[in-house]
């Protein structure tokens, strides 16, 4: 990890000698680490490392995320993995061009393309203009009330020129006329409200969704004129995955609510898994580990899903793993198939290499309380590729919001315990390093929408992204 960590730190820091020296060909990596930022106009990346994972007994492999601030466009967000090795020399990065970026290979590059809009004004979803000065979260988001750059960084073949995929868009569509969005403009202004009562100065975004249709009725950041991370963030989501788990776990009749599944302080699969303050629940059923979000209980249940039933799984019922598109920018979610037990057992409660953000838990929290996927919209008249999805059964939807239900009246979600109605949700702490803070993930949902809400540099989810999704609710029960 020290070596993964250090090579990230000298990519990040503009110093590609010290970092090409870190990797087994170093003239070859700081060669291509410079020509991957030539014509980009990338400036200060961010590059985060995560979890470690042996890859045989000198050897392992590092996930990390990457955030490319790309000219005056945004932030290119996405996560790749690269590999260390012992050698003669000590430990070294095995130098290969997936790891810079996973679409990149001997056969293409990338290529920015940009384009200026004229000033930029939109409408709600009942066709009224949005004021920037009220929705500050949309400026930033949509460009609104003035003009915004809008761009792409392209997959182009290296021989042609012609372009093979993209891999990032910037910014809104063009089109005549001010954007007609789906946002709901009182749902609008209670997210904005809640986001800065709450936020002490931290990072944050949240995304709300109409259960029924996918329609994104409010989006926002913290900061407001910030980097839009309800979209584009790259986040572990923490326990809230544990909503896909369980969905998986039920509709296969692997376990059921009332199914004993012990809960003890520690469990080790490579390394030693813990629950929040090292808790415990002796003789647990699932719906305890559940609603008090027990993270052993999830590992000791491993092995009743396949390696890559998770991903696949994702895909299938949630729409995770296709191509979305909202209108605006967007990264899409990540559920790769572990790569050995240890990865495993982290991903089935939101850790290892799974990257989510607000937008994908939002839109999975509607999945699971309706049972149907509705591909996210944001624009209204974004051509969105289809995505073949089957429905969750109704047994185990009915199940799912029993337990989201019974996490706000008796769990880690109490926080939720006084918005009135039939209110579901799920809490997640989401660890970013070993010694750092964590990320406060919380999903909820009520008779119309579904939410959710991270804040970094937290403690808990239910601590840090609780208060402003209850404040949230309530305004709009008022």
């Amino acid at each position: 990890m020290r070596t993964a960590r250090a090579f990230l730190a000298s990519w990040a820091s503009g110093d590609l000698a010290a970092a090409g020296r870190l990797t087994d060909s170093p003239a070859k990596a700081e060669q291509t680490l410079r020509n991957f930022t030539a014509g980009l106009e990338i400036a200060k990346p961010r590059l985060t490392a995560g979890a470690a994972r042996a890859e045989g007994d000198a050897g392992a492999r590092v996930a990390f995320a990457a955030r490319l601030p790309v000219a005056d466009l945004g932030v290119w967000s996405y996560g790749s993995e690269l590999g260390v090795a012992r050698t003669d020399a000590g430990w070294r990065v095995r130098w290969e061009l997936p790891l810079v970026h996973p679409q990149l290979n001997e056969k293409q590059r990338f290529k920015l393309v940009e384009e200026e809009s004229g000033e930029l004004a939109a409408l709600d979803r009942e066709g009224r203009a949005i004021s920037a000065a009220e929705h500050p979260s949309l400026v930033s988001v949509l460009g609104l009330g003035r003009g915004k750059p809008r761009g792409e960084v392209r997959v182009v073949d290296r021989i042609t020129g012609e372009t093979r995929a993209t891999a990032v868009r910037f910014g809104v569509a063009a089109g005549g006329g001010p954007v007609r969005t789906t946002i709901d403009a009182r749902v609008q202004r209670a997210a904005e409200r809640a986001l800065a009562r709450h936020l002490e100065g931290r990072n944050a975004g949240l995304v709300a969704v109409r259960i029924d249709s996918g329609e994104v009725v409010a989006v926002a950041n913290g900061p407001a004129a910030g980097f839009n991370r309800a979209f584009q963030g790259t986040y572990a989501p923490g326990s809230t995955w544990k909503v896909v788990t369980s969905a998986a776990l039920l509709s296969k009749g692997a376990v059921s609510p009332s199914s004993r599944v012990d809960c003890p302080k520690f469990l080790t699969v490579g390394k030693q898994f813990h629950n929040v303050e090292t808790s415990e629940i002796p003789g647990a059923t699932f719906r305890q580990d559940f609603i008090h979000s027990c993270n052993t209980a999830f590992v000791a249940l491993r092995g009743r899903l396949a390696d890559d039933e998770m991903t696949a799984f994702a895909k299938e019922h949630f729409g995770i793993g296709a191509e979305w598109r909202t209108g605006v920018g967007s990264v899409d979610a990540e559920v790769p198939v572990p790569g050995g037990e240890t990865e495993k057992a982290a991903a089935l409660f939101g850790q290892g290499r799974l990257r989510t953000n607000p937008l994908a838990m939002a839109s999975v929290t509607a999945t699971a309380v309706s049972g149907t996927f509705h591909q996210p919209l944001l624009v209204r008249g974004t051509e969105q590729p289809r995505v073949e999805t089957r429905r969750l059964s109704p047994g185990v939807v009915a199940q799912l919001r029993s337990l989201m239900r019974d996490t706000v009246t008796d769990g880690s979600a109490k926080v939720l315990a006084g918005v009135p109605g039939e209110v579901g949700a799920k809490t997640g702490t989401a660890e970013v390093t070993e010694d750092g803070n964590n990320n406060g993930w919380l999903v909820a949902y009520d008779d119309e929408i579904a939410v959710a809400c991270v804040v970094e540099g937290a403690q808990s989810g239910s601590g840090s992204a609780g208060p402003v999704i209850r404040d949230l609710l309530l305004d709009l029960a008022g």
